[in-house]
């Protein structure tokens, strides 16, 4: 027994010697000594810009009969009066209510580049107006802060990508790669009319990207849990998505005689059923990526964790899972979002609906997300119809020269930050753009805090007058090295 003891403990000091020296080892990398890039901006201007941008109220209504396309052309004819040596100096082509800008290279042989956002909006949700610090509409500048509907999403990509333009061509820069802007009109109800009306014009002209940027992640501050440092985040992928209908049968009645099983009951468990088995899941591609980066600047004990996954990989996805914003990065996600039964209080259905919205990790097909919830709740009196959807994007290689220069030129303007690949858990343009790229990247280059996080599709949206500055920067210099070789 005593030398079973004596065995035990040496076995569990070695354990926590390996611990303690992969711990020791997973440490951030050499400094880099990247020279800090000074760029001078009309900073007051800039906010005015974007100020003025948020009062066109731009909004993408799932119902085209109420969008009001006066705010639409009028931010048009606003953008290419603010912006004249852009409309000016670089080809322009209008595809329905997105603008796209060329900027032809010295050098025809290079493929270009894209650098895109979206101008359109989500509507304010009714009855939460008084909710704002100020009117969803106005731009208000106050205490430093532009406030309104856009000023993350994404008009202040948008305008950014504009001033970081007009910032070079004031300073006669001339690209030696192709550059090509654009910005969308209707993103926020799924980008048919714009992004991909624009992908199919350059796949027309045998235009293939050697890589695009649009929105998506950001330069977290605060968001990542013991780093205290900024890090930056360029998803590398995004999530797909499909809707599926699970259907109950029964043969309805009065609700004064209600059986022991009726289609409300059999929706219920399998709804239940559903919620009890998520769709597995697991730390694996950019998101592994991003959490070996980002665990390197953490304190000990959650360093120690993911510096040896091989022992405690179960507990890391564990907590993760309980998480909204991580588990999404580990699974496909399932929300039960819409329900319908019967037509009156005292009417049994014959039919009870559930519509579950799943967002699909790149492991994962619309395919096998429907068998998966087929074999799970299908049965003699429930069925599974899929409405609608798309798969997830394929993943964008994070070694390649594009990510490289988002990732330098964040570094020559906020020091020497780690930058990492993430997965984009909601969807943007670049599942359009992405079909004529080498690689799409999502990254607005701005600052983004917890406070903030409400304000997408929420409520008192707003970016500081610094932050959106030093956004404008990030533009410059990606747009300057994603161009000049």
């Amino acid at each position: 027994m005593k030398r079973f003891f004596i065995t035990a403990a040496v076995i569990i000091v070695l354990l926590m010697v390996v611990i303690v020296v992969r711990t020791l080892l997973h440490q951030p990398p050499a400094a880099i000594d990247i020279e800090q890039v000074e760029i001078e901006l009309n900073e007051t201007e800039l906010a005015q810009h974007l100020s003025e941008s948020i009062q066109f109220q731009t909004v993408s209504f799932q119902s085209p009969a109420y969008k009001d396309r006066s705010q639409f052309t009028g931010f048009i004819s606003w953008v290419h009066s603010t912006f004249p040596l852009v409309h000016e100096r670089l080809e322009y082509l209008q595809l329905n209510d997105t603008m796209l800008y060329r900027w032809p290279g010295s050098d025809a042989s290079l493929k270009p580049i894209l650098v895109t956002g979206h101008y359109d909006v989500v509507p304010v949700i009714p009855g939460t107006e008084s909710l704002w610090k100020h009117p969803p509409f106005t731009g208000v500048i106050a205490d430093g802060v532009i406030w309104g509907r856009g000023a993350l999403d994404d008009k202040s990509g948008v305008v950014g990508i504009l001033e970081a333009t007009t910032y070079l061509l004031e300073s006669g820069y001339q690209p030696t790669r192709t550059v090509y802007l654009s910005f969308g009109h209707d993103e926020e109800i799924g980008g048919s009319e714009g992004a991909a009306v624009v992908a199919a014009y350059l796949k027309e002209q045998g235009v293939q990207l050697a890589w695009s940027l649009d929105e998506g992640s950001f330069i977290f501050d605060g968001l990542i849990s013991g780093v205290s440092s900024l890090v930056a985040a360029v998803n590398v992928a995004e999530k797909g998505s499909v809707n599926l209908d699970i259907v109950a049968e029964a043969e309805g009645g009065h609700s004064s005689m209600p059986p022991q099983k009726s289609a409300v009951t059999d929706l219920a468990r399998a709804i239940t059923k559903l919620e009890e088995n998520p769709i597995p899941g697991g730390l694996e591609g950019p998101s592994a990526e991003m959490f070996d980066i980002f665990s390197r600047y953490m304190p000990f004990i959650p360093k120690a964790l993911f510096a040896n996954q091989w022992l405690f990989g179960g507990l890391i996805e564990s907590q993760l899972s309980a998480a909204p914003t991580t588990n999404a990065m580990l699974r496909t996600t399932t929300a039960p979002t819409m329900l319908s039964g019967s037509v009156k209080s005292n009417v049994l259905p014959i039919e009870a609906i559930a519509r579950v919205n799943f967002r699909i990790h790149p492991r994962d097909s619309m395919d096998s997300i429907e068998n998966y919830v087929t074999d799970l709740v299908a049965s003699d009196s429930i069925t599974v119809h899929r409405r609608g959807g798309s798969d997830a994007s394929p993943v964008s290689d994070w070694k390649a020269p594009g990510f490289a220069i988002i990732a330098h030129s964040m570094r020559e303007i906020h020091g020497d930050i780690p930058v990492a690949p993430g997965l984009m858990i909601a969807a943007s343009d670049s599942r359009h753009y992405g079909k004529v790229a080498d690689n799409a990247y999502r990254f607005n280059p701005i600052r983004l805090t917890p406070e903030l996080l409400t304000g997408f599709h929420g409520t008192n949206e707003r970016i500081s007058v610094t932050d959106y500055a030093q956004g404008v920067r990030g533009y410059v210099r990606i747009l300057y090295h994603g161009s000049s070789n």
